[in-house]
């Protein structure tokens, strides 16, 4: 018998052992947000607050102006709580949404409804249909949203990329670029860095693929993260980085601070925008040149996006090992024509491209999300072929037991990290039989259809 763990990625409720060791369906683990969850203070009580905070009260005072029928110490917590969520922050109906631990993604589709992401897809908030009764309603809420990040949202300025204090970030949208009206994206920002021993429970990878990424970390390997958005790049990037020696200094570049490893010595460089005129702006090739002065161990860019490809490539050509970056890419064999792509940006030709990458990167973890949630798939390696570049599989998940599987790219990395072949085979026989590798579920729920079937003993286990 083998209990179920909670991990990162669980949406299951607080319910009991027994509950936490049956692993439900995905629908079933969807539970529904609660009115009492997403309760907001009366449009009055939120003005009157308002009025008071712009003469100069504080919150107490402007709550006892606004609520006062507000009475017990639950019921005056609550209120409090409520307009709290309603003056500052995502607002009273979506602040709720973001405070889950669960939910990574908030989106609101003008007046067609709010949609959310713990990990399994998007789901409904049926709850909040119709909260906004016209366009101008939602498009206000973006424009105060908008400015809480510093930034302008106006009709000459009708496209908005922000970063709220806290590190949560916003994306809006306003017609008539828009046709459902003002489009809002929060992505949430969790300042608990996982590490790679609660991903591994997680089923994020099993036991064999640990030791290759434990192997890339201690070989100091230059090493690329790609994935669709949402997929887990970030999070497995701060795993990793917690790993890192204390004695490393680790320089983190990103357009706004997400990376947040378990680590004693990590400095951050943030992307900035340029102002209202046009003038200020700080861009992504600027930092990284600056890094590159700043005595790094390792340098680390949080998303590959632009003409930045060109510096990040020079500088792992030059000594600076044990760099780390994440990238956009439907597969690791899509890498390439990525980097291709990102270095034309910055004036590089296709063959300068096939040439840098291939001397400076050293692997390509892939990663994506299942059905089953979040997971490592592939570990590819850099090739280069005349003036092309190209990308081999290295290592493979299979998606249905776990196990791992070597490809033509295996010699290369595993000279690299100083792992023979025969690793696969005694990572596979170690494998739980009737468990996927490090997955952490029976093989009957690997396809989700199945898991009603599947039932605890009085014991907690499987059956």
């Amino acid at each position: 018998m083998m209990m179920q763990r909670r991990g990162p990625h669980s949406l299951d409720a607080d319910t009991g052992d027994q509950a936490e060791s049956v692993p439900a369906p995905i629908e079933a683990r969807r539970t529904e947000i609660s009115a009492s969850q997403l309760r907001t203070p009366p449009a009055d009580a939120v003005h009157k607050a308002r009025k008071e905070l712009a003469y100069g009260a504080d919150f107490s005072q402007a709550f006892a102006a606004s609520i006062p029928e507000a009475i017990g110490t639950a019921d005056v917590v609550g209120r409090g709580r409520e307009l709290r969520r309603a003056l500052s922050g995502a607002g009273s109906a979506l602040q709720p949404l973001l405070e889950d631990p669960e939910v990574t993604d908030v989106l609101v589709n003008g007046v067609n409804g709010v949609w959310i992401d713990r990990g399994f897809g998007m789901e409904r908030v049926h709850q909040l249909d119709g909260y906004w009764p016209s366009r101008v309603d939602v498009r206000a809420l973006a424009v105060r949203l908008a400015s809480a990040c510093g930034q302008r949202l106006d009709d000459s300025m009708p496209i908005v990329d922000g970063t709220f204090p806290g590190g949560m970030r916003l994306h809006a949208v306003l017609e008539p670029i828009s046709a459902e009206g003002a489009l809002i994206s929060l992505r949430t920002h969790r300042p608990v860095a996982y590490s790679l021993d609660d991903l591994q429970e997680s089923g994020t990878f099993g036991a064999g693929m640990r030791v290759i990424l434990d192997a890339l970390i201690a070989q100091r390997a230059n090493v690329m993260i790609s994935g669709a958005t949402g997929s887990g790049k970030t999070t497995l990037l701060s795993a990793l980085l917690s790993s890192v020696g204390s004695h490393e200094r680790i320089l983190v570049i990103e357009e706004s601070a997400e990376l947040f490893p378990q680590h004693p010595h990590v400095i951050h460089l943030q992307e900035r925008h340029a102002n209202v005129q046009g003038a200020g702006a700080v861009p992504m090739p600027v930092l990284v040149r600056a890094a590159m002065r700043m005595r790094p161990d390792r340098i680390v860019l949080g998303e590959c996006r632009g003409a930045e490809v060109r510096d990040v490539l020079s500088a792992l050509n030059t000594g600076h090992d044990g760099g780390w970056a994440t990238i956009h890419a439907n597969s690791a064999e899509d890498v390439p024509s990525r980097l291709v792509a990102l270095g034309a940006l910055a004036g590089m030709s296709e063959s300068v491209v096939a040439a840098q990458a291939a001397s400076a990167l050293d692997a390509v973890i892939h990663v994506q999300r299942t059905a089953a949630g979040r997971r490592v798939a592939q570990i590819g390696t850099f090739v280069r072929r005349q003036s092309e570049l190209s990308a081999q599989l290295a290592v493979r998940v299979d998606e249905v037991d776990g196990s791992l599987h070597a490809g033509p790219g295996w010699d290369r990395l595993g000279e690299r990290l100083g792992i023979d072949a025969s690793f696969f085979t005694e990572a596979n026989a170690q494998a739980d039989v009737g468990v996927l590798a490090g997955h952490g579920m029976p093989r009957a729920c690997l396809d989700r259809r199945r898991c009603r079937d599947v039932r605890s003993d009085k014991a907690g286990g499987y059956t």
